[in-house]
């Protein structure tokens, strides 16, 4: 009878045999295809067992001092159950906070998921290496804005809410419930942001008509939104048409928005919705760790400095906003801050600034440059001394003998008419031209284009 008829149990068994027989053990393991360790494995079974002892057994180690402890399997399991959007990193750091020590690996915590069959088996998202990730250094550097959707009431209309949110810290600066996102809304909703928290350096928005004119027909205009920015000094920043991952940070805050306050829920009134999104903004600001800044929590990295001591005075500019965004009152803070600014540190103008006048004399080119703005006067006047007016809202070329040469709409800022004086400019008295006549109050209509 050949090998090949004997299953595995019969070859060990008559390898025994021969090593019993009196057959050396290296010749009976070179027959068998086997080392002389296995063939003093099969003896020591054989003698220990008997002829069961040559059966087939499982390579799995008897101990396993990596595998995790039932107790931390079940707590990741009960904190799953009660929190059905939390992931794996996030049920790692609060099985940190509940005192396992030391809390599991990320895989391991979607090894015990998956295992429980509390998440589904799908398909690897893109890695986190393959976007290109950026943040500004410092709180109040950049502020990111948008307008979200999904908030449902209960006459079956649906409201927005106007979101902002710090680049550095991640923390919800601006999260107000409106009824229909329109410019003004939008602009009273960052008003009241400016005033609570300060004027941060830039801001950046998508190309929504609420936040930029430069696409409007059928010439560029410039909106409200972008008014309050110039003369505050708020380098407005939009982003690319169709780029929606350059504001990356705030559609993910969205995204947790949506998920854990919004979806599957109809509010009766406004201010139901808008209390619902200060409860989760108080617990997004100061009790959930954010993964984006290896689990901080956001109201930890906003750290403004006192004005005064770290920030020039001459930096601290008073804060401009017109007339029908003012607040009533100072507003008070929606929820408890840890970091807060000093209500006297802003300062709430509704004069107009004073006008600066300067000479210039107009370059062989024909095109002047007052600060950033260019003005084309032509090569006609090059070498001819100008006389400029301007203020934040128009500028004005005259001859030195006071004829008007040309007026636009001025895109200088308080900063930079402060400026201007500095570089040899003088205070102006009134606009050289009449002022128009006060026209109706103006009203603000959305229509659809048919």
């Amino acid at each position: 009878m050949g090998l090949a008829e004997l299953s595995v149990m019969e070859q060990r068994f008559h390898a025994v045999m021969d090593c019993l027989g009196g057959t050396p053990k290296t010749g009976v393991a070179a027959r068998y295809g086997v080392s002389r360790q296995t063939i003093h494995n099969w003896l020591a079974r054989y003698a220990t067992e008997g002829v069961k002892g040559l059966e087939d057994r499982s390579h799995r180690p008897h101990a396993c001092p990596h595998r995790v402890d039932p107790s931390t399997e079940a707590l990741v399991c009960e904190l799953r159950r009660g929190h059905p959007r939390w992931g794996p990193r996030r049920l790692r750091f609060e099985a940190g906070r509940r005192g396992v020590t030391p809390a599991p690996a990320r895989a391991t915590v979607y090894r015990i998921l998956r295992r429980n069959n509390l998440v589904p088996a799908v398909p690897r998202k893109r890695r986190r290496e393959d976007y290109r990730r950026w943040e500004r250094p410092e709180p109040m550097e950049l502020w990111q804005m948008d307008i979200v959707g999904g908030v449902l009431l209960a006459d079956g209309t649906e409201a927005k809410v106007v979101t902002g949110l710090d680049d550095h810290s991640r923390y919800c600066v601006i999260a107000t419930v409106v009824r229909r996102a329109t410019g003004r809304a939008v602009c009273a909703a960052f008003a009241a942001a400016l005033t609570r928290f300060g004027t941060p350096g830039e801001v950046l928005t998508d190309n929504g008509k609420q936040f930029t004119g430069r696409f409007t027909k059928p010439r560029p205009g410039e909106v409200l939104f972008e008014r309050i920015c110039r003369e505050n000094g708020i380098v407005a920043r939009n982003t690319k048409p169709r780029t929606p991952t350059t504001t990356g940070k705030v559609e993910r805050f969205h995204q947790s928005l949506q998920g854990e306050c919004l979806d599957g829920r109809v509010f009766a009134t406004l201010e139901e919705a808008q209390t619902a999104v200060d409860a989760f903004v108080a617990e997004y600001n100061y009790d959930r760790p954010h993964q984006g800044i290896d689990d901080a929590f956001p109201a930890d990295r906003l750290h403004r400095p006192t004005p005064g001591q770290s920030q020039p005075a001459a930096e601290v500019l008073p804060l401009r906003l017109p007339a029908g965004l003012l607040p009533a009152a100072p507003p008070a803070p929606r929820t408890p801050l840890a970091v807060e600014v000093d209500a006297a540190s802003v300062t709430v103008s509704t004069t107009r600034p004073q006008p600066v006048q300067l000479v210039r004399v107009v370059p062989p080119s024909g095109n002047l440059t007052v600060a950033q703005q260019q003005v084309w006067l032509g090569p006609a006047l090059a070498g001819t001394p100008v006389t400029i007016w301007v203020d934040t809202d128009r500028l004005h070329v005259l001859t030195p003998d006071g004829a008007r040469i040309k007026s636009s709409p001025s895109r200088l800022s308080q900063r930079d008419l402060t400026r201007l004086l500095a570089d040899g400019g003088s205070p102006a008295g009134p606009p050289p031209l009449p002022q128009p006549e006060p026209q109706a109050t103006a009203v603000e209509v959305d229509r659809v284009v048919n």
